[in-house]
């Protein structure tokens, strides 16, 4: 909203004046008087805002960039001064926000688009600092498992950081020395299991399908955890493939001996949906939300949620026709 007051807008082009001749002190000033005059005109935040960050004061600049944007939601210059000063502070995951509601109005504000590239790599870049000092301290350690799990996850992020690349060569071997060591002292259905677990992560679900058969099958006893994660991750590759009726089968045999198992139980519930047994799949669901946030994870809570609302629907629809 544009302020319709004369003594405030006066203010205003006092505060103007201040800033062109970079005078931020007095123009800062001037604006708190519009602001103090007339609170609803989002352009004195705004000004006041720029001054502060001339000044490098972050923190008022930031509150000032805020206001902007809870006065006025299509303001775009407010998520960019908000944007600008949670930066310049170091906080950005809350820049990043400001950027994408920003672009959510404007989406093709290049000063937004320009910022949002700039944190992402400032985002990127901590967090490969961060695991370079994670893993030195795994190392120093004698942590070898978790330093080449960090380190590989950081040259997810930085391929061709010579740092992670000189640490990984000095990781490496001795993990593979651990993992031969370690794999060898697993019993077969262990082995077996690892084997797929190895095929999922890599999408190769027929295969990993295979393996987990195999270790369900040299399995003595049905409800030994071993041979539930096996079932369960079946269910999981089942899924994956579209093979509905698998992944039922799979998770209600974990569910058999585990009744409060919340993947098994949302996993069943989505197949049920898929072959069209609405009220089957509104049981498990149900299940699920009684057990709460805490039990069930928010996660699986909000999935669950939005599968009531849908399957609700879906049944009636259905009575009434």
């Amino acid at each position: 909203m544009v302020s319709k007051n004369a003594t405030a807008l006066a203010y205003k082009a006092e505060g103007n004046n201040f800033f062109k001749a970079k005078n931020y002190a007095q123009a800062i000033e001037q604006y708190t008087n519009a602001i103090e005059t007339d609170a609803k005109d989002v352009t004195f935040f705004s000004n006041r805002s720029a001054c502060y960050a001339a000044l490098e004061k972050w923190d008022e600049a930031a509150a000032d960039g805020r206001q902007c944007v809870i006065l006025d939601k299509n303001f775009v210059k407010g998520y960019f001064r908000a944007a600008t000063a949670q930066e310049k502070l170091g906080n950005f995951a809350d820049a990043l926000e400001f950027v994408k509601r920003g672009l959510g109005v404007e989406s093709g504000n290049k000063d937004l688009k320009d910022m949002s590239r700039r944190i992402e790599e400032a985002v990127r870049m901590s967090k490969v600092n961060g695991s370079i000092s994670t893993a030195e301290g795994q190392m120093q350690d004698g942590d070898i498992a978790g330093a080449y799990k960090t380190i590989d996850a950081a040259l997810r992020l930085d391929p061709t950081n010579s740092k992670l690349n000189a640490m990984m060569d000095r990781v490496r071997p001795k993990w593979e020395a651990g993992e031969k060591a370690r794999v060898a002292g697993l019993d077969p259905v262990e082995r077996i299991k690892e084997a797929g677990d190895t095929c999922f992560k890599s999408s190769q679900f027929e295969a990993a399908i295979e393996k987990y058969t195999q270790a369900i099958n040299k399995c003595t006893d049905p409800g030994s955890e071993i041979c539930l994660k096996c079932y369960a991750n079946r269910a999981a590759c089942y899924k994956q493939l579209s093979n509905f009726d698998g992944t039922i089968g799979d998770c209600s045999h974990v569910l058999e001996y585990k009744d409060d198992d919340v993947k098994a139980l949302v996993r069943r519930a989505q197949a049920f949906e898929a072959c069209e047994r609405y009220k089957f799949a509104l049981q498990d669901v149900r299940q699920v939300l009684a057990y709460g946030t805490e039990k069930a994870g928010k996660a699986n809570y909000d999935l669950a949620n939005n599968m009531q609302h849908r399957l609700n629907r879906v049944i009636q629809q259905l009575k009434n026709m």
